[in-house]
């Protein structure tokens, strides 16, 4: 009899500017284009989730937002949900993390997620490049969801800047949003040939 490994995904999502941008180069995000189309489809992935997973940098961009009177009185259903969410920050360099239900990892970063990919549970959803970079080698990231604004930024910083080798992903679905938003989601394409290859985070665990 064959038994299979149900793992959570790791769904990395993150707005981007049509020249490649995450962010302005003073780190506004400003330029982002949200409306109520795009904060029900917020609400649904949020709904589909059960933990958020930051670096540093991410972190404390939305701790310092989400928990105030103004995002609660704002987007009350999203910061609802961001704030009472399970949440992990990864960095060697906090010294504590007060935004409700927060738990602080320091070190063994890539070895952590995999055994939260092994534990029951919904999937989990990261945000911030820096420590996208870290997963994408581990092969720890299994989803991509790029959400494209329509706006060229001119300067800022790069998507996943210092990624030093190519990744290849596969186009699984599209979405179109009124406002000119676009969603492309992409799987990385893994060799079939070697579990070590499909899974190489699994080494972690041994």
């Amino acid at each position: 009899m064959f038994y299979t490994l149900s793992m959570r995904n790791v769904i990395f999502q993150m707005m981007v500017s049509l020249d490649g941008y995450f962010e302005g180069p003073r780190q506004e995000i400003d330029w982002h284009v949200v409306d109520e189309e795009f904060n029900e489809y917020a609400n649904d992935f949020l709904d589909s989730v059960d933990m958020l997973l930051f670096g540093r940098v991410t972190y404390q961009l939305m701790a310092n937002y989400w928990p105030t009177p103004a995002a609660i009185h704002d987007d009350p259903i999203i910061a609802g949900k961001m704030n009472s969410l399970p949440k992990i920050v990864f960095s060697k360099t906090l010294k504590r993390a007060d935004w409700q239900n927060t738990r602080l990892v320091k070190e063994h970063v890539p070895e952590e997620i995999a055994r939260l990919k092994l534990q029951p549970g919904k999937d989990m959803a990261i945000g911030g490049s820096n420590l996208s970079l870290t997963l994408i080698q581990y092969n720890l990231i299994d989803e991509y969801r790029l959400i494209m604004n329509p706006v060229f930024l001119g300067k800022g910083k790069p998507l996943f800047y210092g990624l030093d080798e190519s990744l290849n992903l596969r186009l699984v679905r599209t979405r179109a949003f009124h406002s000119g938003n676009v969603m492309l989601i992409y799987r990385p394409v893994v060799e079939k040939s070697s579990s070590k290859e499909a899974f190489p985070w699994r080494s972690l665990l041994i």
